[in-house]
């Protein structure tokens, strides 16, 4: 009876062992974005022109509202990029996070607008591009498209990469939008 004992006692810590709760940790779980503002401020003065994605119920749901912008042909750009999460209140500023992130995230910058250009304007400790601050110069008048990618955990020493080629960055999407642009 004994032996029952210190057998059923056995059992009883397998069990509570097998119970503990074991769900791994997450030590950076992806952010939500809901709204990119990219704002470029003309270097030689005069209006700012700001493009705005937001999709407020996030993946799904309602489609996102994007604006669309006009840039002045010739002319260079300050460009500033800002992310936010606007589900939780009071909205979450997700450029704090890639701020002090830099090293595990990088944007890319694709045209099909003739004669722009978009040059980083900002770095990590070690030297590489993030894109959060950007130089956008345009060329003469045209239209076409914008794209912006947030990439988490790129391979930002791979070919290409530092001069803003996504093709070999890896990682994963954080967000990517597209918007229409025009050059007057």
């Amino acid at each position: 009876m004994k032996n029952l004992n210190y057998l059923l006692i056995g059992f009883l810590f397998l069990f509570l062992a097998a119970c503990e709760k074991d769900d791994p940790e997450i030590p950076n779980e992806e952010e939500l974005i809901t709204t990119l503002t990219y704002t470029l401020t003309p270097q030689s003065g005069g209006d700012n022109v700001v493009l705005t994605f937001k999709d407020l119920d996030g993946d799904g749901g309602d489609a996102p509202e994007i604006s669309s912008g006009i840039l002045a042909a010739n002319t260079t750009y300050n460009g500033t990029l800002s992310l936010l999460n606007e589900q939780e209140s009071p909205a979450e500023d997700i450029t704090e996070e890639i701020e002090e992130e830099e090293d595990e995230h990088q944007f890319f910058f694709q045209t099909t607008v003739n004669g722009v250009a978009i040059n980083y304007d900002d770095a990590d400790g070690d030297g590489n591009p993030i894109g959060l601050k950007t130089i956008l110069s345009t060329g003469d008048a045209g239209s076409g498209t914008l794209s912006i990618t947030l990439r988490h955990e790129p391979n930002k020493s791979a070919s290409g990469v530092a001069d803003g080629n996504i093709a070999n960055a890896g990682g994963e999407t954080d967000i990517e939008v597209t918007f229409n642009l025009d050059v007057q």
